[in-house]
């Protein structure tokens, strides 16, 4: 594997699609591993120009992330990729005791020897935008100021109470923060400014993305600070993103590739731990294109009789699959079906959830002889996927309508799901239709 452009950890699962998703449909090819590979395993993708490693940091804390990112970074820092990207969500939902970006970028510095790392957040792809440090999203058509966004402000583990991106991260690092705004990036002498910015000694540099103009600005200032001052870099697919026209420019990748559909299957099994009003809608409409529901109480599959919750779930399924029909099964159906409250009081138990609704559909998969499947729910998707004994990732259908939800194929040495197609959906991604759009296998 040689000439990476770029190696990244995800946060989690979700988000580690969404890169390789971003970089695959502009013609560089990305495979996105599970776990550290053997060396075997990293050969078979000697293709890749770029490598991502799938983790779970966003659900995880401080001390969980000393110890587990400091062998990923080092990995991926002796890939020797011309970036080395810790992703993080576009929405930048973060706490100091769980998925401290601050602490990741803490040992991301130390790890690659950098006085700085700079961090873009904002992505115009995903309806992301940052402005004078502030982030906004969008959601049903409008944008917020995140910290009035109707669902990340109100996420179940990790709200977003702060749009001024360096209040945030101060309250999760003692790293200082300084800002390349939007007048900044614009200005003839751009250059200048922001090297005496970086002089002056601050540990993150936050660079605003707000449009295609900005967006191509903190790309080209992206590749000019990493070539110089080191490859760690930190933030949201818009890292990617912007560092796309930069590398067309000085020609370091080839044309874009044109995926094609891989076209509708009979039967789809849909696995939902996310309360987001998103899913909510896109379940009911799924529900309403011929779907089968079957709810579940995510206490009872965390409980003392959890195995026997989850071979009921599993019979609730076959029984659907067998009848002919697509199937959902969720542990709630918007944010009024939120168990979060109870779930929290179990120590473990939403890791445990995540991982009983990956073998749930494991066994799905495995007895039906599924060939596509999917996943919702960020947090959800890190533990799952691990349960169905996957190793590795490519991208088979990216989705430009709703950007970082790609359907992927599966790789690893488990025959019922090597090649398995495999979609992972954060909570507020995609559109209405989306569980409709991947049994049929369509761009939109």
């Amino acid at each position: 594997m040689r000439d990476l452009l770029v190696s990244y950890y995800g946060d989690d699962f979700t988000g580690s699609t969404d890169v390789m998703e971003a970089l695959a449909s502009n013609g560089i090819a990305t495979v996105l591993f599970l776990g550290i590979p053997d060396q075997a395993l990293l050969d078979r993708f000697g293709d890749c120009r770029a490598v991502g490693l799938a983790g779970t940091s966003r659900s995880e804390s401080p001390a969980w992330m000393q110890e587990n990112l400091t062998p990923a970074f080092r990995w991926l820092k002796d890939l020797q990729a011309g970036i080395c990207h810790y992703k993080v969500c576009s929405t930048f939902d973060s706490a100091p005791e769980v998925g401290n970006i601050g602490k990741a970028i803490e040992i991301g510095k130390e790890i690659f020897g950098q006085p700085l790392v700079p961090v873009i957040v904002g992505a115009p792809q995903l309806k992301r935008y940052t402005a004078f440090g502030n982030l906004f999203a969008a959601y049903q058509g409008r944008v917020f100021r995140i910290d009035r966004h109707p669902v990340m402000s109100r996420h179940p583990v990790t709200p977003m109470h702060e749009a001024d991106l360096a209040l945030h991260l101060g309250r999760q690092t003692d790293l200082a923060v300084s800002l390349a705004d939007l007048t900044m990036l614009a200005a003839p002498d751009a250059d200048a400014m922001i090297d005496r910015l970086i002089d002056e000694g601050s540990g993150i540099l936050l660079l605003d993305v707000a449009s295609a103009e900005s967006q191509s600005a903190a790309g080209r200032q992206l590749q000019r600070i990493t070539a110089a001052r080191g490859a760690f870099v930190a933030g949201s697919s818009g890292i990617e993103y912007a560092l796309l026209d930069a590398w067309r420019e000085k020609g370091m990748t080839g044309p874009g590739v044109e995926f094609q559909p891989p076209g509708k299957v009979d039967r789809l099994a849909v696995v939902s731990g996310s309360v987001s009003p998103t899913t909510e809608r896109q379940i009911r409409t799924a529900i309403a294109d011929g779907f089968h529901d079957v709810p579940l109480d995510p206490l009872a599959l965390v409980g003392t009789n959890a195995q026997a919750a989850l071979d009921v779930a599993v019979a609730a399924g076959l029984a659907a699959l067998k009848a002919g029909r697509s199937v959902i099964l969720h542990t709630a159906l918007g944010p009024s079906a939120d168990r979060g409250t109870d779930i929290d009081q179990l120590p473990g138990a939403r890791h445990r959830l995540g991982r009983a609704l990956g073998t749930i559909l494991r066994r799905l998969v495995e007895t039906e002889g599924l060939s596509r499947a999917v996943i919702a729910g960020g947090d959800t998707s890190s533990h799952a996927l691990k349960e169905l004994r996957v190793d590795a990732l490519t991208t088979l259908l990216p989705l430009p309508q709703t950007p970082g939800s790609p359907l992927c194929t599966a790789h690893g040495g488990y025959a019922p799901t090597d090649g398995l197609q495999i979609a992972l959906k954060g909570g507020q991604v995609g559109a209405d239709g989306y569980f409709s759009q991947i049994r049929d296998g369509r761009k939109d």
